[in-house]
Order: C-alpha cells, then structure tokens, then sequence
C-alpha cells in the first residue's frame, strides 16, 4: 500500500477529531434566537406546570392530546399517563397521578409517593 494515500486519510482523520472536540464545549451553548418560552425567573420544563410536595420534593407534569394524556417529567426520564374515566386521576398501570385543582398527588413504583403536592404560588 502506498504511503501517499496514507498521509491524506490521517491528516483528515486528525483534522475530524479536532473539529468534533470543538463541538463539545458548546454544547451547553442554547442556540435557539428566539429567546425561551419559559416565564423569567422559572425553572423546568416549558409548558408544565410544576408541582411542590412534602418533603422538598417536586415534579412537573405536561398536558397533551386535549387533557387525555399527561406526561410526568421527573429529573431523569419522562412518563406518559393516561386520563382515567374519573377526570381527575392519570394512569399507565404503574404510577397514578391525582390532580384535584392545584393539589396533586403521585405514587409511582415502590419507591416514589408523593403527597401534599401543590402549585407554587406564581411570584408576582
């Protein structure tokens, strides 16, 4: 094999590298021009409404399909509940989500149940 044919390949090579370790440092970047949909000085996800419980714990729920779906979004993944025939509790067979007005409650799994869950009050 000619060493001329190799110089080329790994001079891209190295030249490919470079540039996608570039790519990671801006990564953290928001590139998106047209500012946030979030409300100054909100955190979490856009379009949810937040949700404080009993021992400083918190989660956010996102409403789709009209109210009939909503999607529980915790730190690390996201779960889709169905609404029940009773309107005000969601469910995927697993975790339940009840939602009386501003109140809230979640069971989800063994490990995670969360009462006294509430709004917080809008800062003004």
């Amino acid at each position: 094999m000619s060493t001329s044919f190799l110089r080329p390949t790994w001079a891209a090579l190295i030249g490919a590298m470079a540039l996608l370790n570039g790519c990671a440092s801006v990564s953290n970047v928001d590139l998106w021009p047209f500012g946030s949909d979030q409300p100054a000085g909100r955190s979490g996800p856009p379009n949810a409404t937040e949700y404080q419980c009993d021992g400083n714990k918190r989660f956010f729920v996102r409403y789709a399909d009209n109210g009939s779906t909503a999607w529980v979004i915790y730190p690390d993944r996201e779960v889709a509940l169905t609404k029940g025939a009773t309107g005000t509790r969601y469910t995927n067979g697993v975790a339940v989500l009840e939602v009386n007005g501003a109140e809230a409650s979640l069971k989800d799994g063994p490990n995670i149940n969360y009462s006294g869950c509430k709004m917080p009050a809008k800062a003004k």
